[in-house]
């Protein structure tokens, strides 16, 4: 995986979350993910086709996710619910689609699939044969991990 596919994510994700929740993001150490599982409570999906192929996930809390709601909308969940969900599915989505606005800058095409959200820790997402990288973000908001796995795509050999 080289560090011009790991980059957009980690700009767009910052970007996304300074000017929609107005908050200070630090950026912790990167590591390789030991394990298939995923490690958070909510994990949002985003898959990646065009010039890079593979997967993007944003793992977090569900605190984390009812502290965007109460950003967005000034209500106070008291547990997480359909609406927690769609918030951070839709923040996946958002730095996703700001990422592959940064690719085409790049030369890069490629489009994202829509947000696909897991609940609970454990469940087995195999990047098959990909090594998954994993960027921590802190905010006060709570902590988001990214996950990506890509690399770009082989065309298929001519008949």
């Amino acid at each position: 995986m080289r560090v011009e596919h790991i980059q957009p994510f980690v700009s767009a994700a910052v970007y996304v979350l300074k000017q929609e929740f107005k908050v200070e993001v630090e950026r912790g150490e990167l590591s390789l993910a030991e394990t298939d599982y995923t490690t958070k409570e909510v994990t949002v999906l985003i898959g990646v086709t065009g010039d890079l192929e593979g997967t993007v996930l944003f793992g977090t809390t569900e605190e984390m996710a009812m502290n965007i709601v109460y950003e967005l909308t000034g209500e106070r969940k008291v547990f997480y619910d359909d609406t927690c969900e769609s918030a951070i599915a839709e923040l996946g989505n958002v730095i996703s689609g700001r990422a592959t606005a940064l690719f085409e800058d790049q030369g890069i095409k490629c489009t994202i699939s829509p947000p696909t959200v897991i609940s609970g820790r454990g469940t087995i997402i195999s990047a098959v044969n990909m090594r998954r990288l994993i960027v921590p973000l802190h905010t006060r908001l709570g902590d988001m991990d990214i996950a990506i796995s890509l690399r770009e795509r082989v065309p298929p050999p001519e008949a």
